[in-house]
């Protein structure tokens, strides 16, 4: 098929939004799973406001046997047109595998005691230093490992709920999340007395500052606590209050 000089006069047979995800984000396992429904020779339109798509997406149709057919900029996001070049079978079978190697894949990285109260951690190709477990220190050389795993999860949920909107086209100016977190007991930690040194209460105020349909917004949070790995995790043990502020 020829490329039209005019992309908006492509009419896809499927479309789906990326929001802001790259490709290494996850964002090929949609783009297979928005494909199958797309019949051999049809078109999918893909929306994205990430820049480093338009530079990924073309080679990968090209290994897929897809046909990229080009690319129309629109007001705050990129619209990709990519013509389906095989047919159902193989291309429910790459998601397939996809989904497979996506289940089996595993984080992996090292950490090394580097200093006094200090360890280094590297994790592909980064590295950075975390201090003692927990500190009650106005000021310290490192971040503390409990504020690693609040921050963890405060920046997750931030860029997280930015995506969720990105995808559904919501115009959100700012996003901040304010979080305190509690030990059942520290002196349990610090070796003082016997007692429980686990998380006991993390509270969290998200404020999301928007002019758009504030029940959207509302549900692009509830889907980022829904699909949050750290949520999950840390709900089955810790009493977790979460709030949303529309501002």
């Amino acid at each position: 098929m020829a490329m039209p000089r005019d992309m908006t006069a492509i009419v896809p047979d499927n479309m789906f939004d990326g929001g802001d995800l790259d490709c290494g984000s996850g964002l090929i396992l949609l783009i297979r799973d928005a494909m199958c429904q797309v019949p051999a020779h049809g078109i999918l339109e893909m929306r994205s406001r990430e820049p480093t798509v338009s530079d990924d997406l073309p080679p990968w149709c090209r290994m897929s046997g897809h046909e990229y057919l080009g690319k129309e900029v629109a007001e705050g996001y990129t619209r990709y047109f990519v013509q389906k070049g095989k047919g159902l079978p193989e291309e429910e079978a790459a998601l397939k595998k996809d989904k497979e190697e996506a289940r089996k894949y595993q984080w992996r990285l090292r950490a090394r005691a580097t200093g006094h109260l200090q360890s280094t951690v590297y994790a592909r190709n980064f590295a950075f230093d975390v201090g003692q477990a927990a500190s009650f220190e106005e000021k310290d050389t490192h971040p503390s490992a409990l504020e690693y795993l609040f921050g963890a999860l405060a920046g997750s949920l931030t860029s997280g709920f930015a995506t969720e909107c990105a995808r559904d086209n919501l115009e959100v100016d700012d996003i901040e999340l304010s979080l305190g977190g509690s030990l059942n007991n520290i002196l349990a930690h610090l070796g003082l007395e016997e007692g429980d040194p686990s998380v006991a209460t993390i509270e969290m105020k998200c404020f999301a500052s928007t002019f758009d349909d504030e029940d959207k917004v509302k549900l692009a949070w509830q889907r980022t606590l829904a699909r949050s790995p750290l949520v999950a995790t840390l709900k089955k043990a810790v009493d977790l209050q979460m709030k949303l502020v529309i501002v």
